[in-house]
């Protein structure tokens, strides 16, 4: 197991509780409102301990829950039949994912700032393959000024998102929705109090 990948699985195994709680993200729950139906098919990338990827699945969506971390896969299992829902649970490295070999209605990426410049690139374009033509690709992540705040996600600025960097990664979509701002987060323990997030909603021509 990757130096990284292993602290993320201790970070997940040192708890019962869910490191980022069990309620689904608020801007994917606000735009899947509006794009999603039941039966479409969903790959929620580094979907942790898969709140988002369970509700998802509570919408009637074919789930592709997938995150490195065996403990966060095993929590995400435990969350789905908590709920009542059926999902595909992948434990699967994002670096080795092959991109080609489905495609998805809507791919989602919350909070997946693990990533130096050149691999969220890969990644970034590798989500886009995996998006089928006309479908969505939600994101969202921390901006520059959570340097500030420290109230979760990476203290590195390379990893962390702007709007020029998401518009030009981007640009061969129809991009629908592209914000930055502060809220105040409460994500369980591992993103909580006010912070500097930047969403984009990108539709695939």
């Amino acid at each position: 197991m990757k130096p990284a990948i292993s602290r993320w699985n201790e970070r997940f195994a040192a708890t019962e509780d869910y490191v980022f709680g069990k309620r689904p993200n608020a801007f994917m729950v606000r735009q899947a409102q509006n794009r999603l139906k039941p039966g479409m098919t969903v790959l929620a990338l580094a979907d942790g301990e898969g709140r988002n990827g369970a509700w998802l699945a509570q919408q009637g969506c074919e789930v592709w829950s997938v995150d490195a971390a065996p403990k966060a896969s095993e929590k995400a299992k435990k969350l789905a039949a908590e709920l009542g829902v059926d999902m595909h649970v992948v434990t699967a490295d994002a670096t080795e994912i092959d991109w080609d070999a489905r495609q998805y209605d809507v791919v989602v990426g919350i909070f997946f700032q693990f990533a130096n410049p050149q691999l969220r690139a890969k990644l970034f374009e590798g989500m886009k393959r995996a998006t089928r033509s006309g479908g969505y690709l939600l994101i969202e992540g921390y901006g520059l000024k959570q340097l500030e705040y420290k109230t979760g996600g990476p203290d590195i600025p390379e990893h962390l998102y702007t709007l020029d960097l998401l518009r030009e990664s981007f640009s061969d979509m129809d991009i629908e929705l592209l914000q930055e701002y502060d809220v105040e987060l409460n994500e369980g323990s591992g993103h909580h109090g006010m912070s500097a997030v930047v969403d984009l909603v990108a539709r695939k021509r």
